[in-house]
């Protein structure tokens, strides 16, 4: 069983960033792919980044690329994502999600979420 457990979203002006955390208890996250997703009011749910259970592999969204880095810490249990030049369209609750297999994590269908943080960007 993993629990997930996202921080550090808030409220930032566009051009500014954030680092998000996801933190997780139990001992086969460090095996797993880790991703985060988003979704704004009245949109559905989007993938934003995943990287594989060592860390050797990232992939990004389009609309993030570049301005966007997901990493981790597995003796912490810890993925982030750092997120820089931010934008309104941003806006959004970003979670974290943790499956076995990365492809699983990036069609949305991983076996365990967070509860979400809020990030909003003011223009």
């Amino acid at each position: 069983q993993v629990q997930l457990v996202e921080s550090g979203g808030g409220l930032v002006q566009a051009g500014g960033s954030l680092r998000l955390s996801c933190a997780a208890s139990g001992r086969a996250f460090s095996t797993y792919a880790v991703g985060w997703f988003r979704q704004a009011p009245g949109k559905e749910r989007e993938f934003v980044a995943v990287i594989n259970w060592n860390g050797a592999s990232t992939y990004y969204a389009d609309d993030v690329k570049g301005r966007f880095t997901i990493s981790r810490v597995n003796p912490k249990n810890t993925v982030y994502l750092q997120m820089n030049g931010l934008k309104s369209e941003d806006t959004a609750v970003y979670y974290c999600a943790a499956d076995p297999s990365r492809s699983t994590v990036i069609d949305s269908r991983a076996r365990y979420w967070g509860q979400g943080t809020q990030v909003t960007v003011s223009s």
